[in-house]
């Protein structure tokens, strides 16, 4: 209960923190500004690569993974690693063709999915860097729910697949209409899936001999993700200015 209360607070918190700073923008934007590329280009394969590492990547599914696994022999441990992978990049490729097909489909303006991009980008690092400072530790799995089922839930979603990072492959395939970039894009989500494969194979030896460098370098994103994130809100509003 006293985790549920911590993040009902914090989350409510950053969405007040999140709307604050894009209507902040709203007065930035009215004074004369230098010229503002265009949103699209706002985003380069690097920050893509940042931001999805973040929401998709191995650093939030070593320790998950680990205490899924505890006991479990080598077989199981990578059979259920593999099946997971294969589930959630099935899930993705569904995702970014039906998502990007609805978001067009309802018209939405490139100005204003940049601006939703922003905000969902800047609430999921704003909160990945808050939640260093949470020690709660959630309860072991019992050995009885060890299962091949494990691989769809929690393992593919939420825990791989996260719902943030469903929203982040949606609105990138949306402000992306060339076919070059959009698969430029899916071979970075196959990389990470990639690398995920490989962090839940070697999770145990991963978190006793890097587990510090890997948490440190998940803060480092984060923070570089808010300043970020916060960028594309700005340009986003001021393409609806102008």
């Amino acid at each position: 209960m006293d985790k549920s209360i911590y993040y009902q607070r914090h989350l409510k918190w950053l969405v007040s923190l999140a709307f604050l700073a894009a209507s902040t923008t709203c007065l930035v934007a009215q004074n004369p500004l230098p010229a503002v590329p265009a949103i699209t280009r706002t985003l380069t394969m690097k920050e893509i690569f940042a931001f999805l590492f973040l929401m998709l990547g191995p650093l939030k599914i070593l320790g998950p993974f680990a205490q899924l696994t505890a006991g479990c022999d080598g077989i199981f441990t990578r059979r259920l690693a593999v099946r997971a992978i294969i589930i959630s990049c099935a899930s993705l490729a569904f995702v970014a063709l039906i998502g990007e097909k609805s978001m067009s489909n309802y018209h939405i303006s490139v100005p204003v999915l940049a601006i939703a991009a922003g905000i969902i980008l800047f609430l999921v690092a704003l909160r990945t860097v808050l939640q260093q400072f949470d020690f709660y530790q959630p309860a072991t799995q019992h050995q009885e729910d060890k299962s091949l089922r494990l691989a769809v839930t929690p393992l593919a979603f939420p825990i791989i697949v996260t719902p943030y990072g469903i929203a982040a492959v949606i609105i990138f395939m949306s402000l992306t209409p060339d076919l070059v970039t959009r698969g430029e894009i899916a071979a970075v989500l196959l990389a990470l899936m990639s690398l995920n494969l490989v962090a839940m194979l070697f999770a145990r030896p991963i978190l006793k001999y890097a587990g510090m460098p890997m948490q440190l370098l998940g803060i480092v994103l984060g923070i570089i993700q808010v300043a970020l994130g916060l960028q594309i809100i700005v340009a986003g509003v001021r393409q609806l200015t102008r």
